[in-house]
């Protein structure tokens, strides 16, 4: 066995490797059941593999089970279909357990103090959908009590079989949640779940909330300012407060947003070392020495508080008058045929937006006038005559939409700047609540900045795009 790493290292030891230890059949986050469950299927020691049920539809819902050690900890991820975050990291740890390299130190104390067990994928008919609820359309976050769904009996009977020590609530939250009153965003948020209306904190609770104030720390170390606190009003229907009830000191990890980061893949490195770095605590008991007051100290999350794109102090026009605004768009992915996908838009809120932030922002000083892209007046007889145009010209004059006889197909399509619409569409590109506008920022008469599908550009670059 290698001699162990310096402990205080181990973290940024991890992420450095990591690159040999990620998954590298998983992308991104729309991945299906099949796609875990072939990996599940594949594990060999130290782990052994359970079918425990199946859901709704007929998919299989499996534990994973490693370790000998006395401490018993619980994971579960996806109970939410589009959550996918921690199932992604957890891929990506079952490869660093069956690895043999300087982390066998780790993988032994881990191993040896802890036994894990894993449900990777709670909700698979939600994950093959990509959506929040299971086949049936309930939350299964809130059939704790009920117990009306096989996946949700699958956790309840899991959990008071093992009467595990540690509970981990394994789920994503929105990338437009913000860190207390602050300009970021919360990457990640942490619950200590409430087992009473009270609020109280009896033992159980309160070992959750050192864990969370060393997890913070560590996580502070790589995006400062970016962990939140998830709100700690009691649910009595949700299984975190009620694993936390029946006596499971229990943690919730949400995974949040990003700058850049759409498919949560810098999100998952940190999940992984996250993971292994708390093990590792819970092993030696080191979090005894952390202070709930760590805990308390955490910024909640800020509900709405971040947009994709906020334009600062920009001029718009309405009935030949100009008023100085904030604008603050949100975006949203678009999934084609061939699961790639492209973004749309959409304009969240108009005017005094001094107290939000953007993962991007664009101050126009007062003096940067909202031009909105024009449709060009003809109705094109095809792609291929669209194509022997001079596009870069008609940009430059301000043109950005361009309706056609017959649309392409998407594969057809170049990654023009551009829109591209049925004949009898008429696009409304003003500047309102909902719209997606296409825009140039123009400054002293000269189109500077392009906006398209929330996403900014200078003019220079959307320029060199049409000669690609």
């Amino acid at each position: 066995m290698s001699k162990p790493l310096n402990a205080q290292s181990l973290d940024q030891q991890l992420l450095d490797q990591y690159e040999a230890y990620k998954e590298p059949t998983i992308t991104h986050r729309r991945f299906k059941h099949q796609d875990i469950k072939s990996l599940i299927l594949a594990l060999e020691k130290p782990f052994s593999t359970h079918l425990m049920g199946k859901s709704i539809e007929g998919r299989e819902i499996y534990l994973v089970k490693a370790g000998t050690g006395k401490t018993s900890v619980l994971l579960w991820s996806q109970m939410h279909g589009d959550e996918a975050t921690a199932t992604m990291a957890l891929m990506d740890l079952f490869n660093f357990m069956n690895q043999d390299d300087d982390f066998n130190w780790l993988r032994e104390k881990i191993l040896n103090n802890l036994t894990l067990y894993f449900i990777p994928m709670l909700n698979p008919d939600g994950a093959d959908r990509f959506q929040r609820r299971n086949a049936l359309g309930v939350d299964l976050n809130r059939d704790a009590l009920r117990l009306q769904n096989p996946e949700t009996q699958i956790l309840k009977r899991v959990r008071d079989s093992l009467d595990a020590e540690w509970g981990f609530n394994l789920h994503d939250q929105g990338r437009y949640y913000g860190v207390g009153n602050t300009p970021h965003a919360a990457a990640f948020s942490f619950l200590a779940p409430a087992y009473n209306y009270e609020k109280e904190i009896n033992e159980v609770r309160g070992k959750a909330m050192k864990q969370i104030s060393a997890m913070n720390k560590i996580l502070q170390r790589y995006i400062p300012g970016k962990i939140a606190k998830y709100n700690d009003d009691f649910e009595p229907r949700a299984f975190g407060d009620n694993i936390q009830k029946w006596g499971t000191s229990t943690i919730l990890i949400e995974s949040g947003g990003f700058k850049d980061d759409w498919e949560k893949q810098y999100l998952r490195k940190l999940h992984f070392m996250l993971l292994l770095e708390t093990f590792n605590q819970i092993a030696d008991q080191s979090y005894e020495k952390e202070e709930i007051a760590g805990y308390n100290q955490i910024p909640f999350n800020n509900r709405g508080l971040i947009h994709d794109l906020i334009m600062r102090k920009v001029q718009v026009e309405l009935d030949g008058k100009w008023y100085l605004m904030d604008i603050g768009i949100r975006q949203y992915q678009i999934v084609g045929q061939n699961g790639n996908y492209t973004f749309g838009a959409s304009i969240d809120d108009l005017g005094d937006l001094h107290n939000f932030y953007g993962y991007h922002e664009y101050d126009g000083k007062t003096e940067v006038k909202v031009i909105p892209g024009k449709v060009y007046p003809e109705v094109i007889s095809s792609f291929k005559k669209l194509k022997k145009m001079d596009l870069q010209e008609l940009f430059t004059e301000g043109y950005t939409y361009f309706r056609l006889k017959r649309l392409p197909d998407e594969t057809e399509i170049p990654d023009w700047p551009i829109v591209l619409l049925d004949k009898n569409t008429h696009p409304d590109n003003s500047i309102s609540m909902g719209n997606n506008p296409v825009i140039f920022l123009e400054k002293g008469g000269a189109k500077e900045h392009y906006v398209i599908n929330g996403q900014l550009f200078t003019v220079a670059q959307i320029l060199k795009n049409f000669s690609k």
